[in-house]
Parts: structure tokens; sequence; C-alpha cells
């Protein structure tokens, strides 16, 4: 992996932060000693994100909303913003631990299409029987922020993520995803 300079949104745990966060709490981190073996390091890593502009209208009121999916695989679950992220919440920094996104375009769109409609029929919209979205991409380049804590030896090393702008453990989708990013 190369270093490269990278536009990501602003993290809102740090590394201290995340290792006392991975570190605490006498049920989680005795399950993963249990589970894994002790906590080893702890490691950023940031996953590009495309950012979507998606409209719709519930009746006769019209909605507009903002969604971003990894360009990875399209896998991690959504962001949802107020409003495009603005220069000011992003951050260049020099890093090796970028993930290349892998989606095309088309394949992107229907994913995001998929997902934001289950989202939106979580929110009790399920009775519409026809739902039309207009989506369109932002142009923005960014990446999104994670904490990566690796438990185990180096053979059967096991990762837990944290989202470190939602500041939340990100469950076993999750751990796959950079597990086999990792492994590549």
């Amino acid at each position: 992996m190369r270093v490269a300079a990278i536009r990501t949104l602003k993290p809102s745990v740090t590394q201290e932060e995340a290792l006392r966060f991975f570190r605490r709490g006498v049920f989680s981190a005795a399950y993963w000693r249990i589970r894994s073996g002790p906590l080893r390091r702890i490691a950023d890593a940031y996953v590009p994100f495309w950012v979507y502009k998606v409209r719709y209208e519930i009746g006769r009121a019209r909605k507009t909303r903002f969604f971003a999916l990894d360009a990875v695989r399209g896998a991690l679950d959504l962001f949802e913003f107020p409003r495009v992220p603005a220069e000011n919440d992003l951050i260049t920094i020099q890093t090796r631990n970028q993930l290349v996104p892998g989606l095309l375009p088309k394949a992107a769109e229907e994913l995001l299409r998929m997902k934001v409609l289950r989202v939106l029929f979580q929110q009790g919209f399920f009775k519409l029987r026809t739902l039309k979205l207009e989506i369109e991409r932002v142009p923005l380049e960014m990446h999104l922020p994670y904490w990566l804590a690796f438990y185990g030896s180096h053979d059967t090393a096991k990762c837990r993520v944290m989202d470190a702008v939602r500041r939340r453990i990100e469950g076993g989708k999750a751990a796959s995803f950079f597990e086999e990013w990792l492994a590549a």
C-alpha cells in the first residue's frame, strides 16, 4: 500500500478515545479477550464513500435527503447527512490505510436505491405502492474514518470496528469487510 493524500470527514473519536473504548467495559472487553484473545493494537482505516442527493414524494410532500454509500462494495451501512458535507467538515490526511473504490457507478446507484427503499420502509412508508426515487450523485470525493481493533495472535487475529464519526461499534458485516480487505 502506498501513502496517499485523501479527503476525509473529521473523526469524532481520537486514537486515545478509541483505545480506551476498546479496553473498557467489564463485559465487552472480557468477552473479546475470551473469544479472540487480548487486544493487540488499533489502526485507523478510511473507506471511500460517494454522496447522493435522493428526492422522492410522499403524498404531496417532496422530500430531499443526502445519503453516502461506500464505494468499495456498497456493503457498509448508509450514512445520512442533513446536507452535503462542506469543506470545513473535511480534512486532508496522508495515509496508506485507505480502501480503493470497486463499485461501478450504475451498480452503486442500484444498491443505493435498494438501501434507501429499505430505510424508508422501516420508517413506516411501507404502505406506499410506488415510490419513485430521483438519485443524483454529488461530485464530492470523501472517505469516512473507522478504528479497527485487532484481538488475538498473528495467526488468528480478529477485527472489531468502530465508526469514528458516529462513535459506534459496527457489527460482523463491517468486521468481515475489513478482514477481507486486510487479507487481500
